[in-house]
């Protein structure tokens, strides 16, 4: 099993992006900013993160950019240039180009995970500014062999029980 932490658009925090690392660095494989940290990329609150940029971003980060985790691949980008706010097919597109399963975006503060042929996409909210709920949101999704499970938490560490999900996901 592999355990990844995602969070998105926390414009400028910085204690809490460093409280999120030190209460998961233990416990995670891989730690995920889908932009609009607001910090440069040397700044030690987003050490230890695999950052992208977002539109509220300055240099250093890439656009967007894929990993691998286990037998998963992860497409991670902020949204904006894909219209997120609308839409989410100019970045299933995308996804498809890249054969991920999992999508993992920011941009519209509004936390969301759903399945599309097949593609497991992701947004964490946001810990500043949510958008559509009054929790400051990141998740945490734990990759089983044959299922991922999504975890909602709010910025205090409280899990949100009834956002638990799990998902059967075909394998790259």
């Amino acid at each position: 099993m592999n355990k990844i932490l995602i969070v998105s658009d926390s414009h400028g925090l910085t204690k809490e992006l460093e409280i999120l690392r030190e209460r998961y660095i233990q416990d995670v494989d891989l730690m995920i900013h889908c932009g609009d940290s607001q910090l440069m990329p040397d700044e030690k609150p987003i050490t230890g993160y695999l950052t992208v940029l977002g539109n509220c971003d300055f240099g250093g980060y890439p656009m967007e950019t894929v990993t691998e985790i286990g037998e998963r691949k992860i497409f991670i980008t902020h949204g904006h240039k894909y219209s997120v706010k609308t839409s989410l097919m100019n970045l299933k597109y995308k996804a498809r180009e890249y054969k991920a399963n999992i999508v993992c975006f920011g941009h519209s503060h509004v936390l969301g995970a759903e399945v599309i042929d097949g593609i497991l996409f992701l947004n964490p909210g946001s810990i500043r500014l949510p958008r559509e709920r009054f929790e400051k949101t990141y998740m945490i999704l734990d990759l089983f062999e044959d299922k991922i499970k999504l975890s909602v938490f709010e910025l205090n560490g409280r899990e949100i029980a009834d956002l638990a999900r799990e998902f059967i996901l075909p394998k790259r």
